[in-house]
């Protein structure tokens, strides 16, 4: 069952990763109410989480959650000494604090451009973060921590980023630093080559030569010709002559 827990875990981190840019150290914001369940069942927040998500972990929370617990009384006294243990994290709730899911839900802001995980058990506030696309949700359930499976919102939302028709500019610049970090835009450059304009055919350039005509005789060489002919002519007029006369003495 833990096996198929982690797989589970890797299947889902990886889902953010490239879809929304998460990356190490993985900021998670807690509560109330998960420092609580915690407590109760005996978690070690700090040594368990990092090696549930396989990674570096911030754990972080808000004054506003630190005030609701002292608020709370002397029951949730052990989950405030949980809770400051973390990172407090500025919210614009200094001078008027808010709830604690209140104020968890402004650190998100409209499309967790920090990527916040959010640990809760808090059911309204929990189904208050699925509306939001790109915002891991995680609590506790049988002793165990487990990270919830992505929303139907972040579902659709990686599937319309993936059809390019969708993708904010931070999301833009996560998923450019992974590639750097990663060494594949160097990849993507060189095997990328723009075709340079190549010029007509050299063999298609060349001149057609042109036939060499004969050439023309010159006004002697036709004279010579003449006088060949005119030889040939008496030649054969003499042979005629002496053929006439040897019939004529038999």
């Amino acid at each position: 069952m833990k096996i198929r827990r982690q797989k589970q875990a890797k299947k889902t981190l990886s889902f953010y990763k490239y879809n929304f840019g998460f990356r190490p150290p993985l900021q998670v914001m807690l509560d109330g109410t998960f420092c609580q369940a915690a407590l109760t069942n005996k978690i070690q927040i700090k040594e368990q989480l990092p090696k549930y998500l396989m990674g570096d972990v911030q754990l972080c929370t808000t004054s506003c959650v630190l005030k609701e617990l002292e608020s709370l009384g002397k029951e949730l006294y052990g989950a405030k000494l949980i809770a400051q243990r973390f990172q407090v994290r500025n919210c614009s709730h200094l001078k008027n604090p808010v709830g604690g899911s209140v104020c968890l839900l402004s650190m998100l802001g409209e499309s967790n451009p920090h990527h916040y995980f959010i640990a809760t058990q808090d059911q309204a506030l929990a189904g208050k973060v699925k509306k939001k696309a790109g915002v891991p949700l995680l609590f506790i359930i049988q002793n165990t921590m487990v990270l919830d499976k992505p929303s139907p919102k972040s579902v659709a939302f990686a599937q319309t980023a993936q059809e390019g028709q969708l993708m904010p500019v931070h999301h833009r610049t996560s998923v450019e630093h992974l590639k750097e970090e990663q060494g594949m835009t160097k990849y993507e450059r060189r095997g990328k080559k723009r075709k340079q304009p190549s010029g007509p055919n050299p063999l298609s350039c060349l001149k057609k030569k042109k036939k060499q005509e004969a050439p023309q005789p010159s006004a002697a060489e036709k004279k010579r010709k003449r006088n060949r002919k005119r030889r040939s002519g008496n030649t054969g007029a003499t042979i005629l002559q002496l053929e006439k006369k040897s019939m004529n003495m038999s």
